[in-house]
């Protein structure tokens, strides 16, 4: 995935090779010299406000870059991750959110499907979005309900910072306006997405401690749509 968006010219870093080093395969990429976004907002070198402008000038770079052919539907990924989980979840909830996802919109955008302070390296030339692995098609409120819930409610690096929140509502409002979308509408877009977000993120093993929390959340809203 990460060679066929930088093909396709967003902004992934270029793939140098595959090696395979003690049994173990990995990607050879780049070297990006800089902090983290999370790291230069700590340091005070960023501010809340200027990183979550950075986190949606990037989400619409992505969002404007033609999806690879192989790139994986929202319906293919969460497939793809219940049969890899195996049976973690209640089945009243994995039937439940792929109900959900057919109800839906079709996939129409690439969706890096991790975009968060801790995936953005500020390097001299910019900023530069890494961790590819999950990326896929799907709509773009789908990127937005997932960054919001990465922001404001299982960061676990921003956990130590107050402003956190300031951060997730800043990309909201200018994602809103360079999109030129209705903050309202952005919103009202995103919340059908946030149980298959949760969803994701447990089958994932996300923030074991929140694993209830989680659950009770996806179920609220399947039973709200159902």
């Amino acid at each position: 995935m990460t060679r066929a968006v930088f093909a396709a010219g967003g902004p992934a870093p270029e793939v140098l090779g595959e090696v395979t080093l003690d049994g173990r395969f990995g990607i050879v990429l780049p070297r990006f010299d800089g902090p983290t976004l999370t790291q230069a907002t700590r340091t005070g070198a960023i501010t809340r406000e200027q990183a979550g402008a950075i986190l949606a000038t990037l989400c619409l770079a992505v969002h404007k870059t033609r999806p690879p052919p192989d790139a994986l539907s929202l319906r293919e990924a969460m497939d793809a991750r219940l049969r890899f989980g195996g049976k973690v979840l209640p089945e009243r909830i994995t039937t439940g959110v792929l109900a959900l996802i057919e109800h839906l919109a079709p996939d129409d955008v690439l969706c890096h499907s991790d975009l968060h302070p801790g995936n953005v390296i500020m390097t001299a030339q910019g900023p530069r979005l890494i961790d590819w692995l999950g990326a896929a098609r799907a709509p773009a409120a789908y990127e937005i309900a997932q960054c919001h819930i990465l922001l404001a409610e299982i960061g676990s690096e921003h956990a130590d910072d107050p402003e956190r929140a300031t951060v997730n509502s800043v990309l909201q409002a200018e994602y809103a306006r360079l999109a030129g979308i209705a903050p309202a509408a952005l919103t009202a877009a995103m919340q059908p997405y946030l149980p298959i977000v949760r969803v994701f993120l447990l089958l994932g093993g996300a923030m074991p401690d929140m694993r209830e929390r989680l659950i009770q959340r996806v179920e609220a809203a399947l039973r709200s749509v159902g």
